[in-house]
């Protein structure tokens, strides 16, 4: 049987677009910048993608202002950052849907990529790291996303590509859409979601 939800809640970064590269590569900029060693992508992806930067730099005993800094410098790599084929497709399939984008990613380079991309019309609410004063995996996203959709978060789907994608979605009740991550539902790319969905 296929969900109706009240609204659908997108992460940006690798469910709408593919920026590992661009993040990997400002990180190690920033950490040069501050003379620490730079990581290599397979460090990146396993300790660094989809998590909150500030929390992992406190974890690892590294200066937290490193976290301003690759914020700072992201956008010099957005020619780095592709748009899936399938993300404008599918959004448009799912136009009836309200929709929000909740990211970690700072408030002036979301916008700079929906901009880029010309998908921000699809996404009445963007909720990023500046609007929050915990970033995911706390919930606090999905929340202010569905406060400002006028939806409960019981009754939201919540796509996302991490761990901290899910635990926020679980942690404000949300049924949650994982991209080739364990969720209540499972796909393996965006163009799926159509098939779950009325």
């Amino acid at each position: 049987m296929k969900m109706k939800p009240d609204a659908i809640l997108f992460d940006m970064d690798g469910v709408l677009i593919d920026s590992l590269d661009a993040w990997w590569k400002s990180l190690n900029q920033a950490l040069t910048a501050y003379n620490y060693e730079e990581i290599t992508r397979e460090v990146f992806v396993k300790y660094y993608w989809g998590h909150d930067l500030y929390d992992i730099l406190e974890m690892k005993g590294l200066n937290p202002e490193i976290e301003k800094y690759c914020n700072k410098i992201y956008s010099r790599h957005i020619n780095e950052i592709k748009i899936y084929t399938d993300t404008k497709e599918t959004l448009v399939k799912l136009e009836k849907y309200r929709k929000a984008i909740i990211t970690n990613t700072p408030h002036d380079c979301t916008k700079q990529i929906l901009k880029r991309f010309d998908i921000k019309q699809f996404f009445p609410v963007v909720i990023t790291c500046n609007d929050v004063r915990k970033a995911k995996p706390d919930p606090e996203a999905v929340f202010k996303a569905c406060d400002r959709l006028k939806v409960s978060s019981k009754s939201v789907l919540l796509v996302g590509d991490t761990k901290s994608d899910v635990r926020a979605g679980k942690a404000a009740g949300s049924t949650t859409i994982g991209i080739n991550i364990e969720a209540d539902f499972t796909i393996s790319k965006l163009s799926e979601l159509t098939e779950l969905v009325e």
